[in-house]
């Protein structure tokens, strides 16, 4: 299905019956990156799967600043309102989950409840976030002037995607042909507008989500469990769970424990 929304196409799967369950994938992801989960999740719950801009089969534009966050807040909002949909359940992973995040923060009496799988509110200092946006940018230029094959060679072998090592080769190369499968320009400007150093700390709305958030994090990420635990301490209704054996993409190293961690605890805050 496609969804034309301010000017820009998204691609998106919808499935299922129930509450609607808005799947936000995580940088060089897509819809499919939830594909091990629908048919068990979809059973409770109407699975709205999206490709972010620069990602997937959605569009991606020549122009930066229209992934922004804001922008992407905005256009999830048009697209749920196409869908006849007013309030949401929503899981995020690492981006995806940032921008949850964003559109809770815009829209709290939107969200029934919140998943954040290795994700972030953002950086809390100006030196962080400038930092970040230069990185980011450098990334970016790698993309365009090396290629994506180079790219996604370098991408995987992150210290943040060590414990990815550990998982079957086919699993390996499910994930590797899904990275190559992406536009270079969207992948490019999604780290210009979309990158962590360019959203706004979103630390001090945590206080405002007054419905339950799940954060949940790999017991070998420990970046990000730490992360975890600063977040807990601002959201008023929160449950920590910290995986064993698992790093940054939990659901994909533990996808057993993932989907049944996630659907006993959706299923236990449906109103």
């Amino acid at each position: 299905m496609n969804i034309m929304v301010n000017g820009v196409r998204y691609a998106l799967e919808v499935k299922g019956e129930g509450p609607p369950l808005l799947l936000l994938h995580g940088f060089t992801g897509s819809k499919h990156s939830w594909q091990p989960f629908i048919h068990s999740w979809s059973r409770h719950f109407t699975t709205i799967a999206i490709d972010l801009l620069g990602h997937g089969e959605s569009d991606s534009p020549q122009d930066h600043r229209r992934y922004g966050i804001t922008y992407a807040v905005q256009d999830l909002q048009a697209v749920l309102e196409q869908l006849g949909v007013d309030k949401i359940n929503v899981l995020g992973y690492s981006m995806g989950g940032r921008l949850a995040i964003a559109l809770a923060s815009s829209f709290p009496a939107k969200v029934n409840s919140m998943v954040l799988e290795s994700t972030s509110p953002g950086l809390k200092t100006e030196e962080e976030q400038l930092a970040r946006r230069k990185q980011d940018q450098a990334l970016a230029r790698e993309i365009e002037t090396e290629g994506l094959e180079t790219f996604v060679h370098k991408w995987e072998n992150i210290p943040l995607f060590a414990s990815q090592k550990k998982l079957p080769e086919a699993v390996r190369r499910r994930l590797r042909v899904q990275r190559l499968s992406q536009s270079p320009l969207g992948l490019a400007n999604s780290l210009r507008g979309m990158g962590t150093g360019n959203q706004p700390s979103f630390w001090s709305a945590l206080k405002r989500f007054h419905f339950p958030v799940l954060v949940m994090a790999g017991e070998e990420d420990q970046k990000f469990c730490c992360i975890a635990k600063d977040m807990i301490c601002q959201l008023p209704q929160a449950t920590l769970s910290i995986i064993k054996g698992a790093g940054h993409t939990i659901h994909l190293e533990k996808p057993h424990i993932f989907d049944k961690v996630v659907l006993e605890y959706l299923l236990q805050h449906q109103s």
